[in-house]
């Protein structure tokens, strides 16, 4: 199996802990020689120190709770605090949640968190200089940011999802290039950047124009029309949305028909954008044949 191959298998696998494929994508960063993989890579691994560094698939609106105590012992827990009653210096640091850490850390908060939010404290300095104006006659005793479970796990599919895109079109270019030297430059540095920036940083673009190794052979043979129907069969049998496999059944016949078109490689693109949004579901299933639709890129 190649390196890239290797990559792909343990970005799939949901058993493989992100920060071992992140440590693979490292040594490929080295290979590629490209300063720009190699930090996004770093910064997952060890964490981010700067929240305006941060990806904005680790950025995401929260809104925060709070205890509230008033006269005569009365009190409010875990009251609701609208953001329109904090001062507006203060409403961005309170309505958001920046992911600062490592991938590693974000994996074990979310395996140890026992309920579907995790919480962040307000610092006691800002409670005690905006409590009181909360709620009218009460104040504030402690107060946090709450954040949803669910957008943890996103940050980390994201990930994995980004991962896989980037060296699945590192192999479209070079099937090699993993097991080249380090610095070697397997495929050319303004490709890998656009790869870079298309998959990892930006949105799914279609890189086919312009590609100077893009080729498409006119197949359509018995043996693929087999790998497009096991496919589609193997999609059907999830356990996933009507809707979803409605969706991915339709990319997978467009594929099927424009097998023998230099557009096939816009479809498998285009195919690759739906799995990576649901990895979880449809990675396991479709898996064993993205070796064989590769082929077909070439």
């Amino acid at each position: 199996m190649s390196f890239l191959r290797e990559i792909q298998e343990s970005a799939i696998n949901s058993k493989i802990d992100l920060a071992t494929l992140l440590r693979k994508c490292k040594v490929l960063a080295a290979r590629l020689g490209n300063p720009e993989f190699k930090n996004w890579v770093e910064n997952e691994l060890n964490g981010y120190k700067d929240k305006n560094e941060v990806p904005s698939y680790r950025k995401f609106n929260v809104y925060s709770k709070g205890h509230f105590f008033g006269p005569f012992q009365s009190g409010i827990k875990f009251a609701d605090i609208p953001m329109a009653c904090i001062p507006e210096e203060f409403r961005e640091k309170l309505s958001h949640c920046w992911l600062l850490e490592s991938v590693a850390a974000l994996e074990a908060l979310v395996s140890d968190s026992k309920g579907g939010t995790l919480q962040e404290q307000w610092s006691p300095d800002l409670v005690a200089h905006v409590g009181q104006d909360i709620y009218q006659d009460f104040n504030c005793a402690q107060a946090w940011k709450v954040i949803p479970k669910t957008a943890i796990i996103a940050a980390i599919d994201a990930v994995r999802n980004k991962i896989l895109n980037f060296v699945l079109e590192i192999e479209t270019e070079n099937p090699d290039a993993g097991e080249a030297a380090i610095k070697a430059n397997p495929v050319p540095q303004e490709k890998v950047q656009h790869i870079f920036n298309t998959y990892v940083t930006g949105s799914v673009q279609n890189l086919a124009t312009g590609s100077s190794n893009f080729s498409q052979e006119a197949v359509n043979n018995p043996e693929h029309n087999k790998l497009f129907e096991e496919l589609l069969a193997a999609v059907k049998n999830t356990p996933a949305e009507n809707s979803l496999i409605q969706k991915v059944s339709v990319s997978i016949e467009d594929m099927q028909k424009n097998q023998n078109n230099p557009s096939f490689k816009d479809r498998y693109c285009s195919f690759m954008a739906i799995l990576s949004d649901h990895m979880q579901v449809l990675g396991p299933v479709v898996a064993p044949y993205l070796p064989a639709l590769l082929t077909l890129l070439k």
